[in-house]
């Protein structure tokens, strides 16, 4: 089961990156526009995408000439994966349900505890690491650990 990290995530955690270290700067708004040329991202795409992490909760805007966005909370307070699921939903899906919705019969009956596994590991990562945490590349366990895992860094 490959994770697929989508475009839109990839640019949210970015953006957001950015916001948490004009957080730092005591910077209250950015514009879109900022954020989009900052990272090279695509305009109106990062702005659909903005709009997601607002109706998420990660972020707000303001209007008007200062107007702009900023995080909704303080950067140690939003995780990764609050980013991801305000841009693509669940962490983990099959065939568009939930780990626990699915249901097999014989020799795949016990599919289901590994997709829930499969969601687990993900949550193990991703809640854990916050904004502020990956802006200044100090992580938690898990990830030290699995980084030190001796194929962590080799494709398969």
């Amino acid at each position: 089961m490959g994770v697929d990290i989508s475009a839109r995530t990839e640019y949210a955690i970015r953006a957001v990156l950015i916001l948490a270290r004009s957080q730092h700067d005591g910077i209250a708004t950015v514009a879109a526009d900022t954020l989009a040329a900052e990272q090279d991202l695509p305009r109106k795409f990062l702005e659909a995408i903005l709009a997601d992490l607002r109706r998420g909760g990660v972020v707000t805007s303001q209007r008007g000439a200062s107007g702009g966005y900023r995080l909704a909370r303080s950067a140690d307070q939003i995780s990764i994966g609050a980013i991801f699921r305000a841009v693509d939903g669940p962490l983990a899906e099959v065939r568009g349900l939930r780990p626990t919705e699915t249901t097999y019969q014989g020799v795949a009956e016990h599919l289901p505890t590994l997709w829930v596994a499969v969601r687990a590991s993900l949550r193990e990562v991703l809640d854990t690491v916050t904004v502020e945490q990956l802006l200044g590349g100090t992580f938690p366990d898990p990830v030290p650990r699995l980084l030190e895992a001796p194929d962590a860094w080799v494709n398969r």
